[in-house]
């Protein structure tokens, strides 16, 4: 019931409770972030001070100047190949921070297992990472995920025994013994498909 009050145009993207709203004029976004907390609040909630808060994002602007994070995500004006603005998409810095924070820990609580195992457990964690971060555009983020993630492993593998098993040169060489997954992208921008009706065309 938002569209109808709008003077621009207006739409939602929602995934699970996170949502973010986009609005041509700044007045159509100001007035629905003052509504929503209102009635937010006659159902005793209230909005999250840290998520909540309204962005200029318009190509119009300079490009690069505002950014914003949603679902793991940071999105940012920039250009395509052809110099057109542009909506790019990687990685968001906290959301990096943190999964390789979480996969340091998982090398240290998993080093001793047999080495088939644990890289083909390190395949399947690699695999959920690309599959959901592996998006058009995000590859540099990727590429620095799997570098900085294999250099957790090839440490603590080395603490296994008491000298150092293999320096980096033989760790890459077992990688690829493994079939360790590389840095890739598995979600492709849809592209519009041309319909030709005989007699139109």
């Amino acid at each position: 019931m938002v569209i109808p009050h709008c003077g621009g145009e207006a739409c939602l993207i929602r995934f699970a409770d996170d949502f973010v709203c986009a609005f041509e004029k700044e007045e159509d976004a100001r007035r629905f972030y003052e509504a929503l907390g209102k009635r937010l609040g006659k159902f005793k909630l209230e909005l999250s001070a840290e998520k909540t808060q309204i962005i200029p994002f318009s190509a119009n602007s300079a490009l690069g100047s505002a950014s914003f994070n949603f679902l793991g995500f940071e999105f940012r004006w920039g250009k395509d190949r052809s110099g057109k603005p542009h909506v790019n998409k990687r990685t968001a810095r906290k959301s990096l921070r943190n999964s390789l924070m979480r996969f340091k820990l998982w090398c240290k609580e998993n080093r001793h297992r047999h080495l088939p195992d644990l890289f083909k457990a390190l395949n399947a964690k690699l695999r959920g990472y690309f599959n959901y971060f592996g998006v058009h555009g995000n590859l540099p983020s990727l590429a620095l995920f799997h570098y900085l993630a294999t250099k957790f492993m090839w440490k603590y593998l080395n603490q296994r025994s008491q000298r150092k098993s293999y320096n980096w040169d033989g760790f890459n060489q077992l990688l690829a013994q493994f079939g360790v997954l590389k840095p890739h992208i598995v979600n492709r921008p849809r592209r519009e498909r041309k319909m030709f009706v005989p007699g139109l065309a």
